[in-house]
């Protein structure tokens, strides 16, 4: 049982930082707990952790990752292909930590647990239990249909 917990609090962790995260590109928490407040900012904060790409990219790379956050925070959350989805966030935390760390130092990195982020997602992705998660209903419904 305490697996069960732990992959629960796995992906409510995940899904909630990665939806605090799109928030606070929108402005929609309060400025003095913000990060980067708007849309904008995000962008330029984008540019400053990828410097070796084009500025005219910029946009798009945050499009795609905002896109990318949003949709891995409601398959976490929901416990759609969890094992699939907990993998492919740790691989954009990794990124994510990659390119701080080679473009702004380590510290940030670290200060902002985005290593811990990727190994916490790393780790989901080796629970293979079902726990209120949305495959366990695939998976009854499909040795249903074998019987």
């Amino acid at each position: 049982m305490k697996l069960k917990i732990i992959k629960l609090f796995l992906r409510l962790a995940l899904s909630l930082s990665f939806l605090s995260a799109v928030a606070d590109r929108f402005g929609l928490w309060p400025e003095n707990i913000s990060v980067w407040q708007n849309w904008s900012n995000f962008l330029d904060y984008t540019q400053l952790i990828n410097p070796w790409l084009p500025h005219h990219v910029i946009p798009l790379i945050g499009v795609i990752v905002t896109v990318l956050e949003i949709a891995f925070a409601m398959f976490l959350l929901i416990g759609f292909k969890t094992e699939f989805f907990a993998k492919l966030s740790g691989f954009l935390l990794l990124i994510f930590a990659l390119s701080m760390a080679f473009s702004t130092g380590i510290k940030g990195v670290l200060d902002f647990s985005v290593l811990s982020a990727s190994a916490g997602a790393f780790a989901l992705s080796q629970f293979k239990e079902k726990y209120i998660e949305l495959d366990l209903l695939f998976s009854k419904a499909s040795a249903e249909l074998k019987t």
